[in-house]
């Protein structure tokens, strides 16, 4: 691989107009096609296999003309203190205003709260349920800026009034996280290349690369059904390995031309060592995202397939791109300090004597000296942080997350308080009586039972569908929509169906509450396997990139700690509420239930590319003869400070994220920002140096069957080397001296 990666990047140097010049027609021709592409259409939260989802067909397939997955919002009335909603001039308003609702576009059915019974007990609030003939993702701006315009003139008289449900729009955050998370990449990458020059190049290349996947993915979202979601996360992920690609190679380049390479040479050598770590670690990130199809949820799986696609795309740009933009940028490249400065004078052996340590060298010679010390407390801090996760609870988020100046958020406050929490989150209760012989009895004896289930508020009238053998009941808990006790009635429900096998029918719970505990269920039975994936297959990757079993066995297991690290800090801050105001949690609650999956899919892929970095450099220095305790020195020479700059340019941008109003947003950025820190300094930093002292030359056994049976993947550039390169490489590198 490294000779093929050799011929790459000299290629790509010596033809560096032409590379750059089809690279920007690529960026522009998918510009053009996202351009010209048709509008998204809406898009589907199908989650097949679970019952909610069942039951929603059902719906669909017995009750004509209703749909299941129609938006809904509902529209909450607060009288002024000292009022009542039931005040004849009150009672007018929320009357002309339930008509006008039901008079606006795409409306299927409105409520009035005082003939449905939705006025509060001390007669000061009420609410009207509007129901529309599309799902929220087909519902059109018209009809929501109706529903705007309507409470906007409710709220004249004097009422409050509110509004939450699918048919409203969370708040579109702004782009400031991308844009300071940018600001700090540019920041690091100055300090750690010292280059105007050099600290743009990763930044213009991983810009590039973001720009086509996620233009292609716009122009290809009508054809796959992929929402908003597929593309903010594509351009997350191609940002973040674009950036470190990039860095990892002009970081080579650079200590190439140290060494006294010419300019070609220099880039055939940085892609023939830097550019096989980049592939390896991209494969890693890859399989993390393809493996997400494991999960069965054709969202995550789109979301994955293309966040992938990105990946590749940043790999491909850092193997061609960034050595034709080295060659444009001549000798500028350099580091400052490095332009004028001699280079190291060579030994007998052609060997050059290495330079004086920097701060990464002392620090893996600090380690080393106390292995057993050092990986006692690092493990120790670790297993404490995670303790939090053995009480880790999964839900996923529901209005009461959403920012306390949005109308949801209020919305959902109003309910809680005049109604009750379970209000916030109704249960559909779907009764299939078409094998009994008394449909109406069947379905009578099934509320009677549910009526006295523990937490269960109010159960509503049966509506029963033209046929008669299909019921559906709405059944209000006592607990919060995402609370453990709102999970228990759901469980305790479905229990009750026995009621109805027993009759020839069958019970389904259905409705969002419902949706999102099926939801958090299936990504949980579905985290083990999907770990098992990834692990199992990057295992056998850095077996081939490391020859060696105990080194990838030793990344896995440090992945693992960071996880369950990361996750014991997740739930301490946003379950427990540890230091909530500080980071501005006010709802501390259960965990967004995709979480685990995502750190474990993201964060992997990311750990992977600092362990092959590292590990690759110090593999790089034990065959070529060093003993394995001063390879581990010379490894992190060469490679910390790139891997510090990696690292803290991946912590600003998810951290960026933790400005954010939604919690969802928030969790999502804290736990990335947290696991990168863990993984990057006290993990691969830490660990890693004091577990490969410890273990010394046994680090890089490998048996000799496996060995021999096993392809030969040259990472570290063994073929490059001025000893053993192969001749039509000596022979260019000659002519180019000369």
């Amino acid at each position: 691989m490294a000779a093929l990666l050799y011929r790459l990047g000299r290629f790509a140097h010596r033809r560096r107009h032409l590379v750059v010049l089809l690279w920007i027609s690529v960026l522009t021709l998918a510009g053009v096609a996202a351009a010209r592409a048709p509008a998204a259409g809406p898009t589907s939260f199908a989650m097949p296999g679970t019952e909610s989802q069942r039951a929603y067909d059902l719906i669909d397939e017995r009750f004509e003309g209703q749909r299941a997955d129609g938006a809904t919002a509902r529209v909450v009335f607060e009288a002024p203190e000292g009022s009542r909603i039931t005040d004849p001039a009150l009672r007018d308003v929320v009357s002309a205003t339930v008509d006008a609702l039901a008079a606006g576009p795409e409306v299927a059915q409105v409520t009035d709260p005082f003939e449905a019974r939705t006025v509060s007990a001390d007669r000061s609030a009420a609410y009207a349920q509007v129901t529309y003939e599309v799902s929220g993702t087909e519902l059109s701006e018209r009809s929501r800026q109706a529903l705007s315009d309507t409470m906007a003139k409710a709220s004249r008289s004097g009422m409050t009034v509110e509004a939450g449900g699918a048919a409203l729009k969370g708040e579109r955050g702004s782009h400031a996280a991308e844009a300071v998370g940018l600001a700090v990449a540019a920041v690091v990458l100055l300090i750690t290349l010292g280059s105007l020059l050099a600290a743009g190049l990763p930044l213009v290349t991983a810009l590039i690369g973001v720009g086509i996947g996620v233009c292609s993915i716009t122009a290809l979202a009508s054809a796959f059904a992929l929402d908003s979601t597929t593309s903010v996360l594509a351009m997350m992920l191609g940002l973040a390995v674009g950036i470190d690609y990039a860095l990892f190679i002009v970081s080579r380049y650079r200590s190439e031309l140290a060494d006294g390479r010419l300019p070609e040479d220099a880039a055939g050598r940085s892609l023939g060592t830097a550019g096989s770590t980049v592939i390896f670690a991209g494969l890693t990130v890859v399989i993390a995202l393809a493996g997400l199809a494991v999960v069965d949820i054709p969202l995550l799986t789109k979301m994955g397939v293309a966040a992938a696609g990105t990946v590749i795309l940043a790999v491909l740009v850092a193997l061609t791109l960034v050595p034709a933009l080295l060659g444009v940028a001549g000798g500028r490249i350099k580091a400052p300090r490095a332009r004028n400065k001699p280079t190291d004078p060579e030994s007998a052996d052609g060997s050059r004597t290495p330079r004086a340590s920097n701060t990464g060298g002392r620090w893996a010679s600090f380690v080393i000296r106390r292995p057993v010390a050092v990986l006692a407390v690092g493990v120790a801090a670790l297993c404490t942080l995670a303790v939090p996760t053995a009480s880790m609870q999964l839900g996923l988020p529901d209005e009461g997350s959403q920012p306390v100046t949005s109308t949801q958020r209020k919305a959902y406050d109003l309910i809680s308080e005049h109604f009750g929490p379970g209000f916030n989150g109704p249960l559909l209760v779907v009764a299939d009586a078409r094998g009994s012989d008394d449909p109406k009895r069947a379905v009578g004896e099934l509320t009677t039972v549910m009526k006295d289930i523990d937490g269960v508020a109010t159960v509503g009238p049966p509506r029963f569908n033209d046929a008669g053998d299909t019921a559906v009941i709405t059944v209000i808990p006592a607990s919060r929509p995402g609370g453990a006790e709102t999970e228990a009635v759901v469980h305790a429900i479905r229990e009750a169906g026995d009621v109805m096998n027993g009759d020839g029918g069958r019970l389904m719970v259905s409705g969002g509450t419902a949706m999102n505990i099926d939801v958090s269920q299936k990504l949980n039975d579905a985290l083990l396997p999907y770990l098992a994936l990834v692990v199992g297959l990057a295992f056998l990757l850095l077996i081939l990139v490391f020859r060696s079993l105990a080194v990838p066995l030793k990344a896995a297991l440090g992945f693992l700690l960071s996880v369950a690290a990361s996750l014991g800090a997740v739930v301490a801050v946003f379950q427990w509420g540890w230091l909530s105001s500080l980071l501005g949690v006010t709802d501390p609650g259960p965990v967004m239930s995709m979480m685990p999956i995502f750190m474990v899919g993201i964060v992997f892929g990311l750990a992977m590319d600092y362990e092959v970095f590292l590990v690759t450099r110090i593999r790089e220095a034990y065959v070529s003869g060093r003993t394995a305790r001063e390879a581990i020195t010379a490894g992190f020479r060469h490679s910390a400070r790139v891997v510090t700059a990696a690292a803290l340019i991946m912590m600003a941008v998810f951290a960026g994220f933790m400005g954010a109003d939604e919690q969802m947003v928030k969790t999502i950025g804290f736990g990335l920002a947290v696991a990168v820190f863990i993984d990057a300094f006290i993990v691969r930093m830490t660990l890693v140096p004091a577990v490969l002292a410890l273990m010394g030359d046994k680090a890089w056994w490998l048996p000799r069957r496996l060995d021999s049976v096993l392809p030969h993947i040259d990472v570290e550039g063994d073929d490059l080397r001025v000893e053993g390169e192969p001749e039509e490489f000596a022979a260019l590198a000659h002519s180019t001296h000369s």
